[in-house]
């Protein structure tokens, strides 16, 4: 018998851990893996915010200042500036592990390869069947929380619905790619990334992380390894991939766009699970601490008190109502700048982007992690972006 238990010991699942076992709540992790960390389907991104709050600075491989932004003929656009870190690349091993270490030290107890085989939600808590290492245990607990991933059993198992977008993910690791140190590069265009970008992100000691991500419905029956290959030999840029050896490739899938009700009596699912990637970069762990953050005092006092029904958990989750109106407005300007133009037209934006005086304006707004508010000062203060906003619908955009 656990107070909590959550399937998946991710950074979410373990960040939740971390916290409840902190406070006196019994909690037990279940991971299907035998190891922490481990499959890798990430760019491994964690913000400056989302790192203060684990102090695992002895993960990151590599700081990132600002990244190049390539337009689909070669526009590039700097964002950032040196010696101003917007986020920490890190070896998700490292780091994953860090986080559900913590949630151990706190006192969480955690169970690999185990997995659960099904769940009864009753007046008095969750039946759970799991097995553990081949055999079936049963296990009884209050609340059981889904952190399991973009693909997750909690939020199949119990019918939450899906993910506003899944995106398919594809990334390589590489040796022997030289860039500017501390800078990522953004590539753009439909021969390459329709609908979103690739992007080369440094990692430290010579090596750098190579990847697509893309929507299903624009990948023209391609795969996303094939415009991997598209990038790495486009004219354009096929010097620049020139020499480089790969070390491994990993694939996943991206889950964009929070479920509208990620709880029914006795169970909810957190991070990935519950679609929080964020729509511009994909990136989950920053979203999911910040879901954890939000509702960790209330939901303990809920479990204390034994009040975990549909009723109680929808008051507690209430802040996930700004995260999904979040997410839907950094949506709305994806598409815009993005997503829906051509290759000519995002051309003619980057062309804008270069101004002198609008370059000045990204530098001062712009962030990697959080592009939103660049997003809206654009489309406030510059005259030609005022036409695409109309196109975006101001009710979303400025509501």
């Amino acid at each position: 018998m656990y107070q909590v238990v959550i399937i998946g010991a991710g950074p979410v699942g373990g960040r939740l851990a971390t916290e409840l076992a902190a406070r006196g709540i019994s909690t037990l992790m279940i991971e299907e893996h035998a190891e922490i960390g481990r499959p890798f389907q990430c760019a491994g991104l964690v913000n400056p915010p989302a790192m203060e709050m684990v102090g695992l600075e002895n993960t990151i491989l590599q700081n990132v200042d600002g990244a190049l932004i390539h337009s689909p003929s070669g526009i590039m656009v700097p964002v950032g500036k040196d010696g101003r870190v917007r986020t920490h690349v890190v070896c998700r091993k490292k780091f994953d592990q860090g986080v559900v270490a913590q949630a151990m030290e706190a006192g969480a107890h955690l169970w690999l390869l185990s997995k659960p085989i099904s769940a009864e939600v009753t007046k008095s808590g969750v039946d759970l069947q799991v097995e553990r290492e081949g055999e079936i245990v049963n296990l009884q607990c209050q609340l059981l929380v889904g952190a399991d991933g973009a693909h997750s059993w909690t939020r199949r198992y119990f019918k939450l619905g899906r993910p506003k977008e899944m995106m398919i993910g594809f990334q390589a690791d590489v040796s022997g790619l030289k860039g500017k140190p501390n800078w990522l590069e953004m590539y753009t265009g439909r021969d390459i990334a329709p609908g979103l970008f690739a992007w080369v992100i440094p990692s430290g000691d010579n090596t750098h992380r190579i990847g697509i991500w893309g929507r299903p419905q624009d990948l023209e029956g391609r795969s996303v390894e094939q415009y991997y290959d598209s990038l790495i030999s486009h004219p354009l840029w096929k010097g620049r991939f020139e020499g480089m050896k790969e070390i491994a490739r990993y694939c996943g899938p991206v889950p964009c766009g929070t479920i509208r009700k990620p709880f029914k009596n006795r169970v909810m699912v957190i991070g990935d699970a519950a679609g929080m990637a964020k729509p511009t970069t994909g990136g989950g762990i920053g979203p999911g601490f910040r879901q954890v953050e939000a509702i960790i005092e209330k939901l303990v006092v809920a479990i204390e008190k034994d009040k975990l029904e549909e009723s109680n958990l929808s008051s507690i989750c209430k802040s996930f109502k700004s995260f999904r109106k979040e997410q839907d407005r950094a949506r709305a300007l994806r598409d815009l700048l993005v997503t829906i133009p051509d290759d000519e037209e995002l051309d003619s934006h980057f062309r804008m982007f270069n101004r002198p005086e609008i370059l000045e304006l990204i530098n001062k707004e712009g962030d990697i992690e959080h592009p939103v508010p660049l997003g809206m000062t654009l489309l406030r203060k510059v005259p030609e972006f005022r036409k695409l906003a109309v196109r975006a619908g101001f009710k979303l955009l400025f509501a």
